[in-house]
């Protein structure tokens, strides 16, 4: 009788003894039964009768029990049992408990049956034989898929500009040292336009609104026409009130409202524009460290508009503030559509070539357990996810789908040789095991390589991703074998529509690359140098603005209120005197002054606002308000004496009530780092060749914090960029123990990054936040590709393997898996591109250039130098000792 193959198999690997018989005579007994007995093999038992096992007295019990068993089907849920005392092979006797039932084996009604003896029943048995491995697998899928999402719920979402500098640097340590005296210049601006701005009704409303939202907790102050300080002369001197009184507004009507809000020099075009026909509400926060607290704060803003009724006249929203919700919005809808599509597309991918749905559940699993786990590093380590992070859930989606290709595929080719279960998967692992760990190492060499970057949140992405990967190996190389051990007995189909598709792709340009190395090598080399000179085009820029597309409403916003007021972005130039008061002094005052007029002629600056200001103002307004007296005065004692009687708030915005420390708040137009690099170092240069005499100087605020990062940046890409190809080398040698094996390696896949700088430099696509780390990122995939072909092919050679045959043999097996991986990579890197948000975007379209740039190069170029360097010397792999092990 022939053997049911795929049932034996499965049984071939069960602890219980197991034994199958048709007509009473053995035809089936797994190892497990035959080792019980004291039996060497199947042949020992095949076609002998059942009954010759037992001792004489139990045969009638036997039959019976046989012939009841014959009537219940394997579905059942109780099967007859009988006790028997069965024959060893010694002649040794064994009690053992018969289950049997009825089954179809081969086409013909048989009986199977299992043995349970005495030992079976005891605890230290079953521990001992419980197969732990599939139980560990499955028990740590099960708790990493559970516990990560528990922790998310901590996640701590925060995108401020702080975020991205280290605590360290100077503009942070400056910036917070600020921020200890005067208010933070993260706010956000409210315009407001319609007709009657300047009406009892509509004044009435934007002060009841700036009183409900400066009872918020989130808000410090709120600043606006009915709460700005107003300074004017009267018959005793100066009086300071609100630019617009809601208590008095009897005494005046709307044309005398705007005229009086136009000739404030501190809220004309910065709370009201220059024509009138908009009114601004600068709403300054408390100290806010989460993106999500920045979320409700807007919420709830707008909330509070809606409820005095004025949300008609509320036509834009700008500001630090209000960018760094945006962008959060961004990142959590990429995330809502990035994450469960990656993963979707993924999981067809898989279906489409393997048509097998144990590796699609299984894929499923293993995505959510990597995914969740890793970005939970995050709230284990206590570290801000931000717009940078959000890229690791997609990546590593692409990654545990490109490892589970290769162990899947490997499974495919030990299917096609016949093997089943546990052999089948061991012939798999043997096959990827190995470069799978280097690949995996190469991999974590790219990311880890981003640890060198000086700016935190590309630092953390680094190695909390590389960190990931180690998971994917973990969970792919040593769990899901685990389950595929025991669950995976059915043959693996072929579908033409798959993988064979593949095959001849694979094939065609094998044939290109082995024909005509020369001219490959030649084509790529002279094509890349042509192009080279692009690189140099690369601009490094950071722009918030321009991180959006022109029709996002927030980039629309901000470029309405700058129409119509000042600029949106900030800059401190913060004076500190040596002394306390030594800001009174009339010099002082007066060189603060000739900086603002020098600042305020720069193209970039629309306002600026100081001390100094305030002071002009007083004495103004103390000498009747004559245009002449719009000055400093020269006497000290006098300013002494007008900072005494000022009795407003405002004032103590802009210096300490110690004057010893100023700054001078400077609205700026440009939003692009290298502009505002460019107007710091005019004002270093202008401050460096006028200096105040007893007053130091520094520049802080969230430009500088904006512009520090470009220098950080570009340290970042050479650190990391390096690091990875260092790291990435060493490890190929160490694997290869072949310098010229891990330069060869090196070659197919330094060109695709050098091709992704090229594509920058061509279509001025900026080096910033999120290309910066394309390169690293890219080669530590780039490579896998390379060590899975590498590998085969120095394999197979080494065996004695002609070099044409080892490269057509590794690229049927592993050049289909390369192109699998690559395929799905880039599938899942072009969703990106649907983002909204430009870094994003520019990020998924580079990185999917780059690999399958990476791609061709494998099945071009490099078979192409593997044929120039071995099948025309076939001996320099044996004498050459630069490629021998």
């Amino acid at each position: 009788m022939q053997a049911d193959t795929t049932l034996y198999a499965r049984y071939d690997h069960d602890r219980k003894p197991i034994a199958i018989q048709h007509d009473g005579m053995f035809v089936y007994a797994n190892p497990a039964f035959l080792s019980l007995l004291g039996y060497q093999s199947f042949s020992e038992l095949e076609a002998v009768p059942v009954l010759d096992l037992v001792i004489d007295r139990h045969k009638d019990r036997l039959r019976e029990h046989f012939s009841e068993a014959g009537r219940v089907l394997r579905n059942a849920r109780e099967y007859p049992r009988a006790k028997v005392t069965l024959l060893k092979n010694d002649g040794d006797r064994l009690v053992a408990i018969m289950n049997s039932c009825s089954i179809l084996a081969d086409g013909e009604e048989s009986i199977e049956f299992s043995l349970t003896t005495e030992a079976d029943t005891q605890l230290k048995y079953i521990f001992l034989h419980l197969p732990w491995k599939y139980y560990f697998s499955v028990l740590f899928l099960f708790l990493f898929t559970v516990l990560p999402n528990g922790l998310l719920l901590n996640l701590n979402i925060n995108n401020a500009p702080k975020v991205y500098l280290p605590a360290d640097a100077p503009s942070v340590i400056i910036d917070d040292e600020l921020r200890r005296h005067f208010p933070s210049d993260q706010v956000v601006l409210l315009l407001f336009e319609g007709v009657a701005l300047y009406s009892d009704g509509f004044a009435r409303s934007l002060n009841a609104l700036a009183e409900s939202l400066a009872d918020h907790p989130l808000i410090d102050d709120v600043v606006n026409m009915t709460t700005q300080d107003h300074i004017h002369g009267t018959e005793e001197g100066f009086l300071v009130e609100p630019l617009l009184s809601v208590r008095n507004l009897e005494k005046t009507r709307p044309p005398q409202r705007l005229e009086r809000a136009l000739s404030d020099r501190f809220a004309r075009n910065a709370l009201v524009a220059a024509d009138g026909s908009a009114v601004a509400m600068l709403v300054i926060p408390v100290k806010i460290d989460s993106s999500l607290e920045r979320l409700a704060l807007e919420d709830a803003m707008l909330e509070e508009v809606r409820k005095a009724r004025l949300a008609g006249y509320l036509t834009s929203m700008a500001g630090q503030i209000t960018t760094d919700v945006a962008q959060m919005r961004s990142m959590l809808r990429d995330n809502m559509i990035f994450i469960p599509a990656t993963t979707v597309i993924g999981l067809f991918l898989i279906w489409w070539l393997f048509h097998r749905w144990l590796a699609v559940i299984v894929a499923g699993v293993v995505i959510g357990v990597v995914v969740s786990s890793t970005v939970a590093f995050y709230v284990v380590f206590n570290q801000p996810f931000n717009l940078i992070s959000s890229i690791i859930p997609p990546l590593l989606s692409a990654l545990t789908v490109a490892a589970l290709v290769h162990l899947f595929n490997a499974l495919h080719f030990a299917s096609k040789r016949g093997l089943t279960g546990p052999r089948r998967v061991r012939s798999a692992l043997n096959e990827v095991q190995r470069p799978a760990l280097y690949t995996a190492l190469t991999t974590v060499a790219g990311l880890s390589s981003l640890g060198l970057s000086p700016i935190p949140p590309i630092k953390v992405f680094g190695l909390i991703s590389a960190a990931g990967v180690v998971l994917i190996y973990f969970v792919v190389i040593h769990l899901v074998p685990n389950i595929f051990a025991r669950f995976d007995y059915a043959p693996w189909p072929s579908r033409k529509s798959g993988l064979a598709s593949l095959d001849r792709l694979v094939s065609r340009l094998l044939r290109i690359g082995v024909r005509y190395p020369l001219y490959v090598v030649g084509v790529v080399g002279v094509g890349l140098g042509l192009l080279l000179p692009q690189i140099g085009n690369i601009v490094v820029e950071t722009n918030i603005q321009e991180f959006f597309y022109p029709q996002h409403p927030l980039r629309q916003a901000t470029q309405h209120i700058e129409e119509k007021l000042v600029g949106t972005a900030s800059l401190d130039i913060v004076f500190t005197a040596k002394q306390r008061g030594g800001l009174k002094q009339p010099r002082v005052l007066n060189d603060m002054r000739a900086f603002q007029r020098w600042a305020e002629a720069q193209p970039e600056v629309d306002k600026s606002i100081s001390m100094a200001d305030f002071v002009e103002e007083m004495h103004w307004g103390f000498n009747a308000e004559d245009p002449a007296y719009r000055r400093i005065p020269d006497n000290m004692e006098l300013i002494s004496q007008y900072l005494l009687v000022y009795d407003g708030e405002d004032l103590f915005d802009f210096v300490d009530r110690d004057y010893r420390i100023a700054h001078v708040s400077l609205n700026v137009n440009v939003h692009g780092a290298n502009a505002l690099s460019e107007l710091m170092e005019r004002i270093r240069i202008y401050l460096g060749e006028h200096p105040s005499n007893g007053v130091e100087w520094e520049i802080a605020g969230f430009g500088r914090l904006f512009a520090d990062q470009e220098d950080l940046l570009i340290e970042g890409q050479v650190k990391s960029l390096f690091g990875a190809l260092g790291l990435i080398f060493l490890l190929m040698l160490i694997q290869w123990r072949s310098i010229g094996g891990a330069l060869l390696c090196m070659i197919p896949n330094l060109s695709p990054i050098l091709l992704i700088f090229i594509i920058m430099g061509m279509f001025g696509l900026w080096l910033d936040m999120a290309t910066a780390m394309i390169a690293s990122v890219a080669v530590g995939i780039a490579v896998d590709d390379t060590i899975h072909i590498y590998h085969g092919f120095i394999s197979r050679v080494r065996k004695g393997i002609s070099p044409i045959a080892a490269l057509v043999k590794t690229y049927k097996q592993a050049g289909r898996a390369v192109m699998t991986t690559t395929i799905i990579l880039s599938a899942q890197f072009i969703v990106l591109t649907l983002s909204e948000f430009v870094p994003t975007t520019h990020f998924g379209l580079l990185t999917s250039i780059g690999l399958v740039t990476a791609l061709f190069f494998d099945l071009l170029l490099l078979p192409a130098l593997l044929v120039l360097i071995y099948a025309r010397r076939p001996s320099a792999i044996t004498r050459d000792a630069l490629f021998m092990k």
